[in-house]
């Protein structure tokens, strides 16, 4: 993590959480938020959501109020697990679609580590206290993604 960019001039970040497991989209969070205190950032606001499918909402909503572009990306926290009917695909697809729609449509990154896993040991696994937790993937293309297009839109 010593390669990633220190944001000079940081706007803030806001992460966007489900409500379920959350022993594993806590350690998500709290990690993806050491991290981005590490590159600068000290503005972080988080909301928990009744579920996956209610966070694209919840990031239109947040970027339609932020008339003055002080948010620089959002970042988006959720477990899906796999059961015996079509909640699973239907939850998961919708989620990526919706966050999709609102990434282009306002012209912001949306970081998403809503994880759909086939077994709870799978989330388990990627949000642990060690290398592999996602929390950390979240904030590197977090920054990258901040420093980037800072980049190229001020060429």
């Amino acid at each position: 993590m010593s390669t990633l960019p220190r944001i000079s001039n940081p706007g803030s970040i806001v992460i966007l959480k489900s409500k379920w497991y959350p022993e594993f989209v806590d350690s998500l969070s709290s990690t993806c938020i050491n991290v981005l205190n590490q590159c600068g950032y000290q503005e972080i606001e988080e909301h928990v959501l009744p579920g996956s499918l209610e966070i694209p909402l919840a990031a239109r909503d947040i970027l339609s109020e932020d008339t003055s572009n002080r948010i620089d990306a959002i970042i988006c926290f959720g477990v899906i697990v796999k059961g015996d009917t079509l909640h699973f695909e239907l939850i998961s697809q919708e989620s990526m679609r919706g966050l999709g729609m609102v990434m282009h449509e306002f012209r912001r990154p949306i970081i998403v580590e809503i994880l759909p896993v086939y077994e709870i040991d799978q989330a388990k696994q990627r949000s642990s206290n060690d290398e592999f937790n996602k929390g950390i993937e979240a904030a590197v293309a977090a920054i990258e993604m901040v420093a980037w297009r800072r980049r190229i839109l001020t060429q």
